[in-house]
């Protein structure tokens, strides 16, 4: 079964309004929609790659230092 999408399950959630109106039958509890999880786990590995990435450079150029105040001694 293919996922509806939100102007479909909007559209018959509409219909079943107004057929309730009709028959007096009340409207059913709409259904929440899932959070997708995916989106937010992509920007913390996003986020993650960012810092390590910074760490390295930062960890190079206090290297770089060393060695130069090294050479001057």
């Amino acid at each position: 079964m293919a996922k509806k999408s939100k102007l479909a399950a909007r559209a018959a959630e509409l219909e079943a309004a107004v057929a309730g109106l009709f028959t007096g039958a009340p409207a059913a509890p709409a259904k929440k929609a899932k959070k997708r999880r995916k989106a937010k786990k992509a920007k913390v590995v996003k986020a993650t790659k960012k810092t390590a990435k910074k760490a390295k450079k930062t960890a190079k150029k206090s290297a770089k230092k060393a060695k130069k105040k090294a050479k001057k001694r």
